[in-house]
């Protein structure tokens, strides 16, 4: 059991490191620090977003509409981390 939480909780934090990464380069592709015909950074951000979009989508469908700002990665951060204090409360 405690081998399945510890498994849980790595996926977790990587899930959690994706959605940071993804938050980032989004940033630099906004503020053109680098550009989008860069096609290494493009296919990374590319392919992050191809992975975490299946979590953020039923976020968003809760979450009003904010504009051009997406809070539905960090809802999804807080909802991961209250995941793993529940596992670790369990262990």
């Amino acid at each position: 059991m405690i081998a399945l939480i510890s498994i849980l909780n790595m996926i977790i934090n990587v899930i959690v490191m994706l959605v940071i990464i993804q938050f980032v380069i989004g940033l630099l592709f906004a503020f053109n620090v680098i550009n989008r015909s860069n096609e290494f950074l493009a296919q990374v951000f590319n392919s992050i977003n191809a992975l975490l979009e299946p979590l953020l989508k039923p976020i968003r469908r809760f979450l009003p509409a904010t504009g051009s700002i997406d809070f539905s990665p960090l809802v999804l951060i807080l909802l991961l981390n209250g995941i793993v204090i529940i596992l670790s409360s369990l262990a």
